[in-house]
């Protein structure tokens, strides 16, 4: 049954895009409540948050639990350039925000890029603390546990941005974005070097793949994006904090990202917006609320140890489907056509045994 699923959304992928977009548009027009387009607002904001930590963790390998990090960069970046700089247009805030975080990203990653294993996700977890004491602590700047008052509504080319409809139509626009920046990078030969740097980095750099320089590209890409959402969520709610920028909403993503699957664009936006949606659909079970929730997680855990869609490719199986062919993840297909080349080298480039 679940393989039937898999084709069934293989072979019309592009259909079902097509359908959710439409969908997403339409959405705060569907529903009358000004409470469920905010919600709405929050689940793209989070996928969008997802799949800047997905480039990072699924695609290229890296686990980081430091990425509120450069949310809260990028938020604190607008917020302070738009209540210090009044009339200070959007377009500007929030190219700042990704840029400052791309920033931060490009200096943690010159040092810590070069570590493996637990390393790197210790040092991203005690830079994510680090930067929450900075913004705690520099009064001056940042206000401290008091926070970012009154930050302005977003304006572009004159036109603010008030309404719960305009802010969800920005949020998707800047998930769109979003969308579009990581398909062209993993469509690219430098997703292709990604890829091959997560699955064996040492016969990458034997390849002559400059690993580090991949690295340091996604994990910059990955921070500028976390920024811009950082942006947008200081201009949307008007107020933040640092305990809004903490390890546990670190956590949270990442949990979003293992959620959805692994390396998968698909999967983000299932595991964001899903995980989104629940705590709100259990609000009324009160104390049993995070018990339901936590529950949940570990059930699917063991169940789909690599995600809802981790390790399936939707590539290979609609080709399969097309072909007649028997479908399969995304795992087995990477280990028959690694096979098939084994034997193809092996046998000078004849046909397969």
């Amino acid at each position: 049954m679940i393989n039937k699923l898999w084709v069934f959304l293989a072979s019309h992928k592009k259909r079902l895009i097509l359908l959710a977009f439409l969908f997403a548009l339409a959405f705060p027009w569907m529903f009358a409540s000004k409470y469920l387009v905010r919600i709405g607002t929050v689940c793209l904001m989070y996928t969008m948050l997802a799949l800047s930590l997905n480039l990072m963790v699924g695609f290229l390998g890296q686990m980081s639990f430091g990425h509120a990090a450069f949310w809260g960069i990028g938020a604190y970046t607008a917020a302070i350039l738009v209540t210090r700089i009044p009339g200070c247009p959007a377009i500007v805030s929030f190219t700042a925000a990704a840029v400052m975080a791309g920033a931060f990203g490009l200096l943690l990653g010159l040092p810590v890029l070069k570590l493996k294993g637990y390393y790197f996700t210790i040092i991203t977890m005690v830079f994510c603390e680090i930067i929450r004491l900075i913004e705690l602590n520099w009064m001056s700047l940042t206000r401290g546990s008091l926070g970012i008052m009154a930050i302005a509504k977003p304006s572009f080319f004159g036109m603010k941005i008030t309404t719960p409809h305009q802010f969800y139509y920005l949020i998707l626009a800047l998930l769109v974005l979003t969308v579009v920046v990581i398909n062209n990078i993993m469509n690219s030969r430098i997703g292709q070097a990604v890829l091959a740097i997560r699955d064996d980095e040492l016969a990458a750099a034997a390849m002559g793949i400059n690993v580090f320089k991949y690295k340091m590209m996604i994990f910059i890409v990955s921070s500028m994006l976390a920024g811009l959402a950082g942006a947008f969520y200081a201009q949307y709610t008007g107020y933040i904090d640092p305990s809004g920028f903490s390890g546990v909403q670190s956590n949270e993503m990442l949990v979003m990202v293992i959620f959805g699957g692994l390396g998968n664009v698909l999967g983000s936006f299932i595991g964001a917006i899903g995980l989104s949606i629940l705590p709100e659909m259990l609000r009324g079970l009160m104390q049993y609320r995070m018990f339901i929730y936590g529950a949940l997680l570990v059930g699917l855990m063991l169940v789909r140890p690599d995600g809802l869609l981790g390790n399936v490719n939707f590539k290979y199986i609609g080709q399969r489907a097309q072909n007649g062919g028997q479908t399969g993840t995304a795992h087995q297909s990477g280990q028959g056509e690694k096979k098939q080349k084994s034997r193809r080298d092996v046998n000078g480039g004849g046909q397969d045994e």
